[in-house]
């Protein structure tokens, strides 16, 4: 499928990220053609291994779209930092003022037509056998101002060579993996819009997403989930821009 002009560093990203996945893991991608072709959307993803933001991107780029994630700020140092800047990925500061700038940043680039990736987790999952656990809500605002769609993703086999929190010592790359990830239809928040966005609201769309992402999860897995959904969202209060700005951990720990 035909790229957008991406510029120098976001190729220099690809290049970087693309050979050694193709050389350690097997690629099972399905859901592709659920990417939009165009326009602003948001890709809601779970997060079980620091190799999520590699594979993910991966799938996303050969699906015609690159990817813009929300990760955070104590990775754009460096020639790292450089990368991720000049690629247009979005820092978030966390337990800072600035916080709200990813949030607004984030607005901002499926404004103009990006595919903004967000973890809702903020975090890799501590459940023990590796489902979702409750999202944050500032995907749902992002989705609920943009009115971009919402496609949820889930991705399974990178915590078999890197699980998360592992040392180096349990780094495990052979023999080959297999990088599932399968991407859904948009989730249906329409019962959502048209209301004043509150705390609560939130919340609810934010586990209707989580939703969405746990039964794709089961799908690969081919088992069910425990219990019929994930947790309750977390929110830090009432539905301003501060508190959703200090929701943006959503993806903060892409690539951590």
């Amino acid at each position: 499928m035909a790229h957008r002009r991406i510029g120098f560093w976001a190729r220099l990203a690809i290049c970087l990220a693309k050979p050694p996945l193709a050389f350690f893991f097997r690629r099972d991608w399905r859901g592709a053609e659920h990417i939009p072709p165009a326009g602003g959307f948001i890709a809601a993803v779970n997060h079980n291994s620091y190799l999520d933001p590699i594979s993910y991107g991966t799938f996303q780029y050969d699906a015609g779209r690159f990817p813009r994630f929300m990760a955070k700020s104590g990775l754009f140092r460096g020639v790292v930092g450089t990368i991720l800047r000049g690629s247009g990925q979005i820092p978030v500061y966390r337990d800072s003022r600035k916080v709200s700038d990813a949030y607004r940043a984030a607005v901002a680039a499926v404004e103009r037509g990006e595919g903004v990736v967000f973890y809702p987790e903020g975090t890799l999952t501590h459940d023990p056998d590796l489902w979702p656990m409750a999202g944050r809500t500032g995907v749902a605002q992002v989705a609920l101002l943009t009115k971009a769609p919402v496609i949820p993703v889930a991705q399974w086999g990178a915590h078999l060579a890197v699980p998360p929190y592992a040392t180096e010592k349990r780094v495990r790359l052979l023999p080959r993996k297999t990088l599932t990830v399968l991407a859904g239809p948009p989730v249906d928040l329409s019962r959502f819009e048209g209301r004043e966005i509150t705390a609560k609201l939130l919340r609810e769309a934010t586990e209707t997403i989580m939703a969405a992402i746990t039964e794709l999860l089961s799908e690969i897995r081919a088992e069910p989930a425990p219990g019929a959904a994930p947790g309750a969202a977390t929110d830090t209060g009432a539905a301003t821009d501060t508190d959703a700005g200090a929701d943006m951990d959503t993806g903060a720990d892409a690539g951590e």
